[in-house]
């Protein structure tokens, strides 16, 4: 059986693990990116490199997109990776060198104007090459071919289409930037409901402290993969055709019977579970929202953030905070209690920014700026309880 690499005493612990970095760089990015976005939208400060971005909308949601979710992204994989293959994916010098790619592709927007567009792209395109191969090289050693081939499928078209954005940024590709942007949400939402399919079922059998078997259909498992490709694609070439209405209308109804599968009312007493079942739900309503903004005329955005706020917000901060706890020898079921009114916070702030604008109740720009404020808190009160837990060394004297 294969072995982890041991890691020396006098190694820093913040770069002994994919995770560490990444999740602690995610999640103090998010506040400073959401944060700079709410002055940005409410009080109309000046985006340093916004004359290549042309929209300052268009710098927020590649940020959220390919640098907040894809450092998630990183931490988790690279993790994972570890596990899957009993080898030691990049530490240290390496590492370090991984996040400081993904770093400086976060600054370089933010320093000066005379940045441009090939001296922000190449950074971000590095460090998504690199995390691939950091990622691809022991998968080959230890033959885990099944998942080599899941985490080509998904990064090699992701770093794909934020070329694509890029190329768009620099006028060579017409809608380049829609293009890009919204490929890299979906390609990121599939991987989502990949991992998802994995780890929660898991999760919630072994976590509500009862002996549960949630329900799993193959025939919900493959539709639900076709039947997203062909959104996804409908909704990149014809946003409000029928068709696009009709496959996301599928979509709610295939991964409604795929949630209703997994419920057992024990997840509601574990913030770890609830947290990822709601997340889930929010990818539902997303759908759901998307099929009224074609035939209804909602505005799109709305889907978008229930995508982007709702779902993926929620399931990378419950993802954090699980893998975070379990790889540093803590108890899973002995969760921090602080995190109830994280993620609290956070599914408050995706009801404001998607739902409440929806039923037009209050002034739309106001209910932007108090869901922004919203994910700082909840952000920030995360990083309270958990920026020692990614700095300090497991607890159980362990590597990693």
């Amino acid at each position: 059986m294969l072995q982890l690499e041991e890691v020396p005493e006098d190694r820093s612990a913040l770069w002994q693990t994919g995770f560490r970095p990444f999740f602690l760089g995610a999640s103090l990015f998010s506040l400073l990116a959401v944060f700079l976005w709410l002055g940005i939208y409410r009080y109309h400060w000046p985006l340093a490199a916004q004359p290549y971005f042309r929209l300052a909308v268009n710098w927020h949601a590649h940020e959220m997109i390919f640098g907040y979710t894809m450092a998630v992204v990183a931490g988790f994989l690279l993790t994972a990776v570890r596990n899957w293959t009993g080898l030691q994916t990049a530490q240290g010098l390496k590492l370090g060198s991984l996040f400081g790619l993904w770093l400086m592709a976060r600054v370089m927007p933010l320093l000066s104007d005379q940045a441009g567009v090939v001296l922000i792209a190449l950074p971000d395109m590095l460090f998504e090459a690199l995390l691939l191969y950091y990622l691809l090289v022991p998968l080959y050693r230890a033959g885990k071919w099944p998942n080599l081939l899941l985490i080509s499928s998904k990064l090699l078209p992701i770093l794909l289409a934020n070329l694509v954005f890029y190329l768009g940024l620099a006028g060579l590709i017409t809608d380049g930037v829609r293009y890009g942007l919204l490929a890299g949400l979906y390609l990121i939402l599939s991987l989502v409901f990949v991992m998802a399919r994995r780890v929660v079922p898991f999760f919630i059998e072994k976590g509500v402290g009862y002996v549960v078997q949630v329900r799993n259909y193959k025939v919900i498992d493959i539709s639900a993969i076709i039947t997203f490709i062909f959104f996804a694609i409908s909704d990149l070439i014809a946003p409000y055709s029928g068709v696009t209405g009709i496959a996301a209308a599928l979509l709610v109804v295939i991964h409604s019977v795929r949630l209703a599968g997994w419920y057992t009312p024990g997840i509601w007493r574990r913030p770890l579970l609830w947290v990822l079942f709601l997340a889930y739900g929010w990818l539902i309503t997303g759908f759901g929202i998307k099929v009224f903004s074609v035939f209804l005329g909602i505005p799109p955005t709305l889907a978008l953030h229930a995508y982007a706020y709702g779902g993926i917000g929620l399931i990378t901060l419950g993802m954090m905070a699980r893998i975070s706890l379990g790889h540093t020898g803590r108890k899973i079921d002995q969760s921090p209690r602080m995190l109830v009114p994280v993620f609290g916070l956070l599914a408050a702030g995706a009801l404001v920014r998607v739902v409440v604008p929806l039923l037009m109740i209050a002034p739309y720009r106001d209910m932007i700026a108090l869901s922004q404020l919203l994910w700082i808190s909840a952000f920030l009160m995360f990083l309270v309880v958990y920026l020692p837990i990614f700095i300090k060394p497991r607890v159980d004297g362990r590597a990693g």
